[in-house]
């Protein structure tokens, strides 16, 4: 079965980190992006960062540049979130796509189901 799931959510203090993961099964890394999105309670899903899977080549929303990292192995995508800020709170979701790197949320066809990030001040 062709899928993505997401682990690594939890609560963390104001200041903390956590790492997210993708793990993608069915499928081989050959050509696609892997996107990071989430998205909080009554509003808008949001992209946080993108990877490509070819050349490695990566792109982070203004909201998370300099804070947040991601990277790949094998099958995995990895979202490493420092400095977390309770306006990080929400649930986050990868997803793949076919094409050039973007963080619309309308241009990836699958998606996982999520794990929650929760962030206390």
């Amino acid at each position: 079965e062709v899928q993505l799931v997401e682990s690594g959510g939890g609560l963390v203090q104001a200041g903390g980190s956590l790492r997210l993961s993708c793990a993608a099964s069915g499928f081989t890394f050959d050509d696609y992006v892997i996107g990071w999105f989430r998205q909080a309670p009554g509003k808008e899903r949001e992209g946080v960062s993108c990877i490509s899977t070819s050349d490695s080549s990566t792109y982070y929303g203004d909201s998370v540049k300099g804070r947040f990292t991601i990277s790949m192995t094998q099958n995995t995508v990895y979202l490493q979130m420092n400095s977390l800020k309770p306006e990080d709170m929400a649930v986050y979701y990868c997803a793949r796509r076919v094409g050039s790197p973007t963080t619309a949320a309308s241009d990836y066809n699958l998606w996982g189901q999520g794990t929650q990030v929760t962030v206390s001040s």
